[in-house]
């Protein structure tokens, strides 16, 4: 339907009039003082306007007060649709993400270049999610709190770096952070997917003490361990195989997500680990209607054109008249 925000504009309706009543014409003996008493001017009675120019302004006027109060166009209430999820992203940036043992699309990669393009094209998918960020080495940062804006949570996980939270691991800080943020929302809507390829090695708390906190809390967590299981490297008697996952604590991890009614997930190259995040994005939503919304419209440039041109049309032909009188004067 069609509507308008400032319908009390309509009190300028008769503006123009109240200002012709007012604002008389003064007369000439008033308007100029002549040095000579006896000396009167002659009054010239003005031709009033003929033909359709006081129609053409009158209908530009309404047009002009149409626009000033801001017709609108409103369509049917919409329900917003939400997942009912929050899903908490902690993501491991110790220095060991830095070891380019991973392959995208043919080229090797460091680990974390893995993550940000798998990671990063699971955070669009996540239309309906409440998302945030939390990014850990030594110590745990909340990046990104819990937000629909998804392009601002892809946003911070593209700008940042290996090590600049620090080279170690701290795992059960960076759980007890995100126990922090959801245990406030709806038992069923705490998510929290927490990736490393590492041993916890720093922070205050256990991994599995906060694995129990976030039991008790009610948070389900996925754990991804990454990390190829074999690597070529140069050593001083040659190439060699070696195993840049030895310190991968793929029990600890299994512990935390099965206590937490999650799953534990092991990601030894680029497929495992979109598998991985195809596994957790298949988690079924539970649909949750949120505030209605009612689209708006602004057709305030219609009646805003209209009465540009019905002025245009009333002044434009007087003034070309006023000169051609003037040319053959």
């Amino acid at each position: 339907m069609t509507t308008f925000a400032w319908p009390w504009i309509v009190v300028l309706l008769p503006l123009p009039w109240l200002l012709w009543r007012w604002l008389r014409p003064v007369e000439p003996g008033q308007a100029l003082h002549l040095p000579q008493p006896g000396m009167r001017l002659a009054k010239v009675n003005g031709r009033p306007a003929r033909g359709a120019g006081p129609w053409v302004l009158g209908l530009g006027w309404l047009c002009l007060l149409a626009a000033a109060a801001r017709p609108q166009w409103i369509g049917p209430p919409e329900a917003q649709q939400h997942s009912g999820r929050a899903l908490m992203l902690a993501l491991d940036l110790s220095g060991s993400m830095r070891t380019e043992d991973m392959n995208l699309a043919g080229q090797p990669v460091s680990r974390f270049g893995a993550v940000e393009a798998i990671a990063g094209d699971f955070i669009s998918r996540r239309r309906g999610d409440e998302m945030g960020l939390i990014l850990f080495g030594t110590q745990a940062f909340l990046v990104t709190p819990l937000t629909f804006d998804l392009s601002a949570v892809r946003a911070q996980l593209e700008g940042a770096t290996v090590g600049i939270a620090g080279t170690e691991t701290a795992i059960g800080d960076a759980i007890a952070v995100a126990v922090k943020r959801l245990s406030a929302l709806p038992q069923q809507a705490r998510v929290l997917v927490l990736l490393t390829d590492g041993v916890n090695n720093a922070g205050s708390i256990a991994p599995r003490e906060a694995a129990r906190a976030a039991k008790a809390a009610g948070v389900r967590i996925y754990t991804i361990g990454i990390g190829a299981d074999q690597m070529r490297v140069q050593g001083f008697f040659g190439s060699q195989m070696v195993n840049p996952s030895a310190d991968l604590d793929a029990d600890m991890l299994t512990s935390i997500a099965t206590e937490t009614g999650g799953r534990f997930f092991r990601a030894t190259d680029s497929r495992a680990l979109a598998d991985a995040y195809r596994a957790i994005d298949a988690l079924e939503p539970m649909p949750q209607h949120g505030p209605t919304l009612r689209p708006k419209r602004e057709l305030f440039r219609w009646p805003l054109g209209a009465a540009i041109a019905l002025l245009l049309i009333a002044i434009v032909p007087r003034q070309f008249g006023d000169m051609r009188g003037r040319t053959h004067d």
